[in-house]
């Protein structure tokens, strides 16, 4: 089984988002208190790309990406990406509810 972590808004002590000296992409560094993570650009990139789909859709309230590796991408793409599925509302929904409460 997995291990489940969440992580409220008081849990976060310093985020810091831009890229290392010598690299262009960027990372999203989270500090808490007992560890730090850090989450590569096309990472930041699909998060703020669901999060932006949700609350401006007129209708759907979840979305689920999935990782696929990519043969044929845009110039400077990952060849990794995180992709939306076609997955509805209450089966992400009914994923969500048993992931945070197994």
């Amino acid at each position: 089984m997995k291990r489940l972590k969440v992580f409220r808004n008081q849990d976060v002590k310093k985020i810091y988002i831009g890229p290392p000296k010598g690299h262009k992409h960027l990372r999203l560094i989270i500090e808490t208190e007992e560890e730090i993570l850090v989450f590569q650009e096309a990472t930041l990139a699909a998060i703020t790309r669901g999060y932006t789909y949700i609350k401006t859709h007129p209708i759907r309230k979840t979305i689920k990406m999935e990782g696929h590796v990519m043969k044929r991408r845009k110039e400077g793409y990952a060849e990794y990406q995180l992709l939306e599925t076609e997955a509805d509302d209450e089966e992400i929904m009914e994923e969500i509810t048993r992931i945070l409460n197994p």
